[in-house]
This record gives structure tokens, sequence and C-alpha cells, in this order.
């Protein structure tokens, strides 16, 4: 008998020119609302590769993970259920554009962040100094 687990998602902060790239959710649940880019991991697949292939299709842009946000399994955190998700920081280039199952993408100061879906406000919270450390040095050689 398989043993009934959580299910494994990732969720992605990106840093793209000067800002952080959120997502407004085209499907349930938060739908409408803004998120981090994310989603569940494939079979076969690492979560490296999940959250650069999430943010590629929901956002159009290539991604380098920068590093690890932290692991967030609070049962409570999705209402579809258990989901345990791996949290990345990363720099993305190319090309913004919505796809998959965002509505729309957007660019928002990391001082003026909305009220977003899931606990994404907590992971943003969490990262803040890495993300800081990335706009300084993004501004610092004028790369965006």
């Amino acid at each position: 008998m398989k043993p009934q687990t959580p299910s494994l998602t990732v969720d992605t902060v990106i840093v793209f020119k000067n800002r952080i790239v959120l997502v407004k959710r085209k499907n349930p649940p938060y739908q409408g609302k803004l998120a981090l880019p994310g989603g569940f991991v494939e079979i076969g697949e690492s979560t490296e590769e999940a959250a650069i292939r999430e943010s590629f299709e929901e956002t159009g842009l290539c991604v380098e993970i920068i590093g690890l946000v932290g692991v967030y399994s609070d049962p409570q955190r999705d209402p579809r259920g258990h989901t345990v998700s791996i949290c990345y920081l990363s720099k993305g280039s190319g090309k913004l554009k919505s796809g998959s199952d965002a509505a729309s993408v957007e660019l928002f100061e990391l001082d003026s962040i909305p009220e977003l879906a899931f606990d994404h406000n907590k992971i943003i919270n969490d990262a803040k100094s890495d993300i800081n450390a990335v706009l300084y040095q993004m501004q610092k050689y004028d790369v965006s």
C-alpha cells in the first residue's frame, strides 16, 4: 500500500528589472489574487527543474536560481490539501509575458508588495535580506 503524503510544490521569488515578479492567478484557489510563480513538481523532475519550468510557463522568463529561500510545510497553507513548497530565489531574464495558469504578470517594488495568495507574503518577507542583496548587485553592475 502506497503511503499518503503531502503534495510537493515549488514557488519562486524572481527578481527582474530590479523588482519582484508576481502573477495573477487564473484558476482557483485564490483566483484573481497575486502570487509568486509556482506549481506542482512532476514525477521524475527535481524541484529546481520544476521551479525553472513553472517560472517560464507562468512568466515567460528564464530564471537562474540563486538559492533556497526555505521549505514551507504548514498543512493549512493550501486549501486544496496539504502541500509542501520548496521556495527558491532567482534572477529572471527575457521577455515578461503571462502564460499557463497566470491571468497576468506584474512587477512590484519590494516595499510595495500587496497581500498575496497562500503564504507568499511570508516567503517574500523571509527572503527580504537576500532579495536586497540581489537588488544591490543588480544596481551596482546595472544589470536588469
